[in-house]
């Protein structure tokens, strides 16, 4: 199947690459370069399988054919047969059927006629059946019975996620049930109150709490299979022999691995480049569906590796153009700190576990072989991280082309480590990408994602979107490295328009402005998200809006405040398209509208630097001028085919004049409020607020919503939190967010 590439005008940039200094003049180029079509993918097949172990199987994604029926192919001549059948032979017993097969230049054509339009015309039909010698009926009934077999993958799909989604239902609500139970049963006779703390919320919280204790204590006790816990730091884990975590993880030979992962590279170079029957593209949302039914025939699976229980599947697949050769691309996968920073809001956690392999040729990656942990997130806190070790390989397939690929391999200590509640609760198939140099510094990558995750339960406002596999799909992957790639190069370019770099006057000083947006976004990326870093707590304001609150201690960060610090998040839908909710918040003229720390105050920017071809990729220096004095904001604005973000945090005057003059912003104090905006995974909806231009295409459904907003509650490290200050930080993002809704003319939704 011939797949089209989209290359997304949005990308970011790092300056780790010991690479010469790039001309924006590249950017035209990139420009060029970036008109073609993209083929994104993501999704999966949905069903319910049982084997002589008991398992049930969710795969989250439009991923599976009709199982061994007829072929479409031979439907036209059991009807043309039926009528002669029916003609010659009335009454008496029917003869056998038979079946006309149409030869492989006829499929082809009407496949090809199929991806452009589904609904062939009378024309259309009449024309390819003189053209390929088929009576126009059987022209026909090969483009019904596609359309059928492409709906019935989709149908099964969707009522297996309807399944999947009662039967999560069914798990939060006895999980509520017996916790309220336990907590009636256990209450104090003296005092009448709860033993558990109060409502199933907060025992909900406390066993979560405990169970975190309890993986710690296995951890220290040396009880547990796996190392690298969660509550460990990266330099914790660095510090820890390479020899003890393999041996640890994983009871095999490293030539089985090597063995395993030249394995996972021939799969993975199938599953990149292969069309129909094994991939299929969806009617609907026009993205490609892993036939799962195909992909068991092609690739059989080893059953003893498999989760017990219930389990999900997600399959998917993304192509785009990105901004860097493929030599140096995967180069910065096999560096662990480079992969970090390269997908830096999808990735909380990585380390490099043990080096299997040592790699060949100059730069020594060729064939290296690498034991890998990493956790990935969203930008919320209320969707739960994942966690997975991986074997990771990089392989040069030509001169011009590279795999990486990913896989998990099998445990001996399986059963036991999920019965223990271990944190390791995803498991990677052969995933990754094929990187192939194109032309002028581009390269294409093909990026194929397939993950056996445990069944787990997902806050009901982002469980559509995670559930189709869009949260953690290729296309996330594929959007956010073209950003990364875009904003290196603007990054790096010498000859700077004008318009891309209004109030600074030096390329030192631009680099250095640059530099501190995206250690602020960075830090925001931490902030945010649920990873392991920090422990959230639940809450509910007096207003009745779900809020999720934090604390820690900076003791030795210069790039923070020291003391104690708060962050308070909350997340909602609203019906406004991503892209006009990116836009509002951009706006400097309607700041003073939302920002509850504004007061009211006239907003003006005095900095303005590009950082991608989409404007809207751009950091901005704002100045809040009130009576008293005037306030100084950085502001970093990111956007790209998945996701936005805006970023912004109060500076110090005379500091961040310093760095507009070059000085390095390394240690300038910076804590971070912003906002992440995702698609809410809906493709169409009734009523959601769009531009006009948005209203044409129809394509745009509501935002997922995430604030969070940090602030120092007290300079001492040794203070201890109060109440005071969490309603002080929580009362603010309440604030801001019904500013917003007011602004917007929202409803409370």
């Amino acid at each position: 199947m011939s797949m089209a590439v989209e290359m997304s005008s949005k990308q970011p940039t790092k300056d780790f690459f010991s690479s010469p200094a790039l001309s924006l003049s590249l950017a035209g180029i990139f420009r060029n370069a970036s008109s073609g079509s993209t083929n994104p993918e993501e999704d999966f097949l949905g069903r319910r399988v049982a084997d002589d172990e008991d398992r049930t199987v969710e795969m989250s994604s439009e991923n599976s054919g009709p199982t061994r029926s007829r072929s479409e192919d031979n439907l036209e001549g059991e009807e043309d047969q039926e009528e002669e059948d029916g003609a010659g032979n009335k009454g008496n017993k029917r003869k056998r059927k038979k079946y006309h097969r149409h030869t492989t230049d006829q499929i082809r054509h009407m496949e090809a006629l199929f991806k452009e339009t589904p609904h062939p015309d009378e024309k259309q039909r009449q024309q390819l059946s003189k053209q390929l010698g088929l009576a126009p009926r059987q022209v026909k009934f090969w483009f019904q019975n596609r359309r059928t077999q492409i709906k019935a993958i989709q149908e099964r799909h969707e009522n297996s996620l309807l399944k999947a989604e009662l039967e999560k239902l069914r798990e939060e609500n006895k999980a509520m049930r017996e916790s309220f139970s336990k907590a009636n049963s256990s209450s104090c006779l003296n005092c009448g109150g709860g033993g558990g703390g109060g409502s199933p919320d907060d025992l909900l919280l406390e066993n979560t709490k405990l169970k975190a204790e309890l993986d710690k204590l296995r951890a220290a006790l040396g009880r547990t299979p796996y190392p690298l816990q969660a509550s460990c730091s990266d330099d914790q884990q660095r510090r820890v022999g390479s020899l003890e975590l393999y041996t640890g993880v994983f009871a095999l030979e490293k030539s089985r691995i090597v063995e395993i992962a030249n394995r996972a590279t021939l799969e993975l170079q199938k599953m990149a480049t292969s069309g129909e029957p094994l991939w299929l593209r969806s009617l609907e949302t026009g993205r490609e569906i892993l036939n799962y039914d195909e992909y068991l025939k092609e690739f059989p699976q080893d059953q003893t590796s498999s989760f017990h229980g219930r389990k999900t599947i997600e399959a998917s697949r993304d192509v785009g153009i990105v901004f860097m050769d493929a030599h140096k691309l995967a180069q910065s996968f096999m560096d662990v700190e480079q992969w970090k920073e390269m997908f830096a809001c999808l990735i909380s956690k990585a380390v490099t576990v043990d080096v299997i392999r040592q790699g060949e040729g100059p730069s020594r990656i060729d064939g290296a072989i690498q034991l890998m942990f990493g956790e990935m997130q969203l930008l919320t806190p209320v969707v739960p991280t994942r966690e997975v070790y991986f074997v990771r390989s990089c392989r040069q397939l030509s001169p011009e082309k590279w795999a990486i690929v990913d896989v998990s391999v099998s445990m001996e200590e399986d059963n036991n480590a999920e019965k223990e509640g271990s944190l390791l609760r995803c498991r990677k198939r052969p995933s990754g990408c094929i990187i192939e140099d194109t032309s002028n510094g581009h390269s294409k990558v093909t990026w194929v994602e397939h993950l056996d995750l445990s069944a787990s339960t997902v806050q009901p406002l982002f469980r559509s979107f995670v559930n189709t596999g869009l949260a953690f799909g290729a296309k996330h992957w594929v959007a956010t490295l073209q950003l990364h790639c875009e904003r290196l190069v603007f990054f790096m370019a010498t000859n700077v328009p004008t318009k891309d770099s209004l109030g600074v006057t030096t390329l030192a000083g631009r680099k250095s402005v640059l530099k501190m947006a995206q250690r602020m976004t960075q830090s925001f990326y931490r902030a945010i998200a649920a990873s392991s870093y920090h422990q959230w707590n639940k809450i509910t304001t007096k207003t009745g809006q779900d809020m999720r609150v934090s604390s820690r201690k900076n003791l030795h960060d210069p790039g923070e405040p020291t003391g104690v610090i708060v962050c308070a998040s909350s997340s909602l839908w609203l019906p406004v398209s991503p892209t006009l909710l990116f836009d509002f918040f951009r706006d400097e003229t309607r700041r003073h509208e939302w920002d509850a720390l504004s007061n009211g105050a006239h907003v003006q920017s005095i900095v303005s630097l590009s950082k991608g071809q989409d404007r809207g990729n751009s950091v901005s220096i704002q100045t809040v001028k009130s009576r008293e004095k005037s306030t100084w904001v950085l502001q970093d604005s990111c956007t790209n085919s998945y996701e936005s973000v805006v970023v912004y945090a109060p500076v110090d005057i005379n500091t961040t004049q310093m760095v507009i003059a070059g000085h390095d912003p390394s240690n300038i104090q910076i804590l971070p409020c912003g906002f992440s905006i995702i698609p809410d995974g809906v493709e169409s909806r009734q009523l959601v607020i769009s531009s006009a231009q948005e209203a044409d295409r129809n394509t745009q459904g509501g935002s997922l919503l995430t604030m969070a907003l940090q602030t120092l509650v007290n300079q001492s490290p040794a203070a201890k939190l109060n109440m005071e200050s969490v309603e002080s930080v929580t009362n603010l993002v309440s604030v801001t967010l019904h500013n917003i809704k007011r602004c917007l003319q929202i409803e409370d939704c």
